[in-house]
């Protein structure tokens, strides 16, 4: 079964953020490479979605670490799954 990928706007508006910073900070080729890596993590969690670990038993959010620097976070909702958002590791954590 593969299931539906959505984004929430808030996951496009920090996906846009990673690599606009990427494109500052780094070569082109970085970019694509990043963007590849998540392509092929999208491909997979639309055929296993419940391959990444949950950050949050309480909303069951999974954490996929992308990149020791950036993760993606997402939720499973029936044959649905919703990207939340790119979260830059460097930040405060993201849970206490």
């Amino acid at each position: 079964m593969i299931f539906e990928i959505r984004f929430t706007p808030e996951a496009e508006q920090t996906y846009e953020a990673v690599v606009h910073q990427l494109q500052s900070r780094w070569s082109y080729d970085f970019v694509i490479k990043f963007e590849k890596k998540v392509e092929k993590t999208l491909n997979t969690i639309s055929t296993t979605p419940y391959i990444f670990p949950i950050l949050d038993e309480t909303t069951e959010i999974r954490r996929c670490v992308l990149h020791k620097n950036c993760s993606m976070l997402y939720s499973v909702y029936d044959t649905i799954i919703l990207i939340i958002c790119f979260w830059d590791n460097r930040q405060e954590p993201l849970l206490a």
